[in-house]
């Protein structure tokens, strides 16, 4: 299998799949194929956990996969906001911890797992939800990313504040968990909210520049209302 990124605004990866060859997405997730390409559709582990990626993961119930049936068969998947495509091979991670609506689509050895975060006063102030997805397995993770990508690797206690909202992915490595911004006045008026996420190395964490919630939050502030 072969794939590159193509488009800068609005990227998309194209992947050349040879006979036998498959990569999965959410359903919509693919934005062109050649000829020579089977799909299906499945809840991908059953319907409980096809549930809990529609309720929880902010992902769709129903996953389908594309399936070469020759060789140099072509599909393409394309991000939904503006920003980057980043690809993971998941044999150089022991999984990857993402946040919601990050994941684009795998090649079959990847799972996307519903995941508790260790601290519950993360889940519920974390602005990502008491729920992230890991990707575990062995093969290539393609997630999406709101504007620009920044990548760091924490060294062991090494801790990084961020607001939630700019977190796409970490190792499993890397600990998670909410502090309070501190002071009142700061917390009520300092326009960053009432908390920001702890990551705390070793591990790797990539952001984005980018919160497209956020964005969208303000777009539609500035609607008229009668």
């Amino acid at each position: 299998m072969q794939y590159r990124l193509i488009g800068s605004t609005m990227p998309a990866v194209e992947v050349l799949l040879n006979n036998g060859e498959a990569m999965y997405t959410q359903s919509g997730g693919m934005a062109w194929m050649s000829e020579g390409v089977e799909m299906s559709t499945s809840t991908k582990g059953g319907v409980l956990k096809g549930l809990g990626r529609s309720m929880f993961a902010g992902e769709s119930m129903f996953m389908a996969t594309y399936t070469a049936t020759r060789d140099n068969a072509l599909i393409a998947f394309s991000s939904t906001v503006a920003g980057e495509i980043v690809p993971i091979d998941l044999a150089e991670h022991q999984g990857m911890i993402c946040q919601k609506g990050a994941f684009l689509c795998a090649t079959p050895g990847v799972q996307m797992n519903l995941t508790l975060t260790k601290k519950f006063s993360a889940g519920m102030f974390g602005g990502e939800g008491f729920v992230l997805q890991q990707a575990v397995g062995n093969g290539l993770l393609f997630i999406e990313i709101d504007g620009d990508r920044i990548e760091k690797t924490l060294a062991p206690g090494e801790v990084l504040l961020v607001d939630s909202g700019n977190i796409v992915a970490f190792d499993p490595t890397v600990q998670y968990e909410i502090q309070t911004v501190k002071g009142i006045k700061n917390m009520f008026f300092g326009g960053e909210g009432l908390f920001n996420t702890k990551l705390t190395g070793p591990g790797k964490v990539i952001l984005q520049t980018q919160n497209f919630n956020e964005f969208a939050s303000r777009i539609i502030s500035m609607v008229p209302r009668n």
